[in-house]
Order: C-alpha cells, then sequence, then structure tokens
C-alpha cells in the first residue's frame, strides 16, 4: 500500500508536467449520479489491490464517436460508440491527432469538443450511508465508483494539502468522503463534496467483508488497450462519425459496439463500455454551449478539459454538413 507521502510525490510529479497525462447492470458499481438533488452518499475508499499502483484509482479515457444510425436498419436512432484513448497508455491518440488542431478554429472548437477524450476515475470501497432506497448492495460489499472531473479535483486536492496527516484509505485511520449532489445551470454539480473532518476505523463487518472477498485489482476494469488493427478501426469510425455516417456492423462490430447492440460477432467484440455504468434514461437537458461547458460529474454526462481557447468572441459557425465536409478534407489532406 502506498504512503501519503508517496501519493504526493507522485501527484507533484503529475503537476510538473502539467497535468498530462463495466458491464451493464453491474451492481458493484454505486451509482452516485441517482442521488437526489440535495443528498449526500458516505463512501469509504480503499487501496488497491495492485501494489503497483501508487494512488487508490485507475484513470480511464474514453472518446464517444456519435453515429447518425446503425446501417441497414430503418428508422434506426442515433446511437454512440465509446472507444479506448491510448493516451491512457501513453502513446499517441490518431482521434486526438486530429482533433487537437480543431481548437485553433473557433468554427472547429464546438465540434472538437465533441470528440475530445472524456476521463473518469474507478475506485473501490464502501458505501457507509446510502441515500438510495432501491439500491442493493451486492453480496461482495466492496463496491466501484467511477468518478468525473469534478469529484476526482475535489479529492486530489486534498491530498496535496498538508493538513491531512493520514492516508485516507487506512483502516485505522483513514477518512470518509462525502458526495454531495446539487444542480448549477440545470446541470449535476458536486463541488461541495468533502472529505469527512473526523478519522474513523473500519468496522468488524468491512474487515470481515475484506478479508473474504479480496480488493479487486483495478487495472481489470479498464478496457483492452487497442492493437494496429483496432487503432485502424478507430480511426475509420472517427472518420465516418465526423463525416455524418451511419454505424457499420459489417466493418467495426467485431471490434466495438454500441451500448446495447446484439448485432454482429460477439467473439472478438470488445466491451467499450465494460467499467461504466449503465444507468437509466436520464432526464432531458439543455445542450452545452461553446461558451459555457457546464460542470457535469455523472459518467453518463461526462466532462474533461479540452485544450485551452482563446476567449475572443465566437464567430458564427457554418452549417453542420458544411463543418463536417471541411473536417473530413483536411484529414484527408494530411493522409496524402
Amino acid at each position: 500500500m502506498a504512503t501519503l507521502a508517496e501519493i504526493r510525490a507522485r501527484l507533484q510529479q503529475q503537476e510538473n508536467k502539467g497535468g498530462q497525462s463495466t458491464g451493464g447492470g453491474d451492481k458493484a458499481i454505486y451509482p452516485h449520479w441517482n442521488i437526489e438533488e440535495g443528498q449526500s452518499v458516505k463512501v469509504r475508499f480503499l487501496p488497491d489491490a495492485n501494489q503497483k499502483n501508487t494512488f487508490f484509482w485507475v484513470e480511464r479515457a474514453m472518446i464517444k464517436l456519435p453515429f447518425a444510425g446503425i446501417k441497414g436498419e430503418h428508422d434506426s436512432k442515433p446511437v454512440v460508440v465509446q472507444v479506448p484513448c491510448v493516451e491512457m497508455w501513453g502513446e499517441a491518440c490518431p482521434v486526438l491527432a486530429e482533433v487537437r488542431p480543431w481548437f485553433k478554429d473557433k468554427s472547429l472548437e464546438e465540434m472538437g469538443r465533441k470528440y475530445w477524450k472524456k476521463r473518469s476515475y474507478i475506485m473501490q470501497g464502501f458505501v457507509r450511508e446510502n441515500p438510495l432506497s432501491n439500491d442493493e448492495t451486492p453480496e461482495n460489499p466492496i463496491r466501484r465508483f467511477i468518478m468525473g472531473p469534478q469529484i476526482f479535483n475535489i479529492i486530489k486536492a486534498a491530498l496535496l494539502d498538508p493538513d491531512m496527516e493520514e492516508m485516507p484509505t487506512d483502516f485505522q485511520n483513514g477518512l470518509d468522503f462525502v458526495i454531495t449532489k446539487t444542480s448549477k445551470g440545470g446541470y449535476a454539480d458536486y463541488s461541495t463534496s468533502k472529505w469527512s473532518r473526523k478519522e474513523s476505523a473500519l468496522n468488524e463487518n468491512e474487515l470481515t467483508a475484506i478479508e473474504a472477498n479480496q480488493l479487486f485489482d483495478l487495472n481489470e476494469f479498464l478496457p483492452k488497450k487497442p492493437g494496429a488493427v483496432e487503432l485502424k478501426v478507430i480511426k475509420e469510425m472517427f472518420e465516418a462519425s465526423v463525416d455524418g455516417q451511419p454505424y457499420d456492423p459489417d466493418r467495426w462490430a467485431q471490434y466495438f459496439k454500441p451500448a446495447g447492440f446484439k448485432g454482429g460477432s460477439s467473439d472478438a467484440a470488445v466491451d467499450e463500455d465494460a467499467a461504466a455504468p449503465r444507468a437509466a434514461a436520464p432526464v432531458a437537458r439543455p445542450a452545452p454551449t461553446v461558451a459555457s461547458k457546464p460542470v457535469d460529474d455523472t459518467p453518463p454526462f461526462d466532462v474533461d478539459e479540452a485544450p485551452p481557447v482563446a476567449s475572443a468572441p465566437v464567430e458564427a459557425p457554418k452549417a453542420s454538413s458544411q463543418r463536417a465536409e471541411d473536417i473530413l478534407a483536411m484529414i484527408r489532406n494530411r493522409q496524402k
């Protein structure tokens, strides 16, 4: 188990570098995004079973590729395919390589945000105070948590605070974390979430559960790293998505599928949403604008930091179809 000093050193190292950096219906994942506005849930994070991991979390970066529908299906509704961003493994992502320059052009900024990577952080622990009456604690009470950047930044800031003297995952002297849901501008907001002030020990039932079930190796809940073939497929899908084409299961279903899609070959398919919860259909929310990107920490609406852009007035964007054609032309010219 890493010490608090080791975590601080590793976080500081990342700061000095500029901050670079699950299966559907799984009851082991606690859906904190389902709590009501004004409610709080108290959780206790536990260490990663992977001794090589300095932190008690793993970072997950995914890219959402929207399609107008599914090829060959009549009256098909729009679908989204999630693919891993290989920057998770320190490698160059073919999608972000194309998207980064878009932020230099105000007319392409909105499109760039659509295809930018979405980060989330997978942790594990106990739910100590649960406001969800319809949540069933599984036989193994060690739950997984999928946190978005807003909650994670609160966790991270406290770890860097010298006033925190004990490791918060310590079994005897650790701290609970209280996730509180409010709203801001019509979107879920978790900025008032915080660590408990008083240390507390795990109780006998919690210690017994750890001994009986063992801790998770959090790496097991990250998507499989794409190989050369999968990277080629990701690039093809990205270009087709930008071009407004439908999802083609004959070409891509054996590699990546929309959530819930049953067609195509399932044997070789990558479950691109293996660590993400399949929550109930969300309440409709107003579409975010380029000028004001809302903060939302629920995994179904995860947001992430995109490259910084100038604060100059946004020019009137071109028509969506024309913008897509221009972007595809840029991509193809670079390939030539």
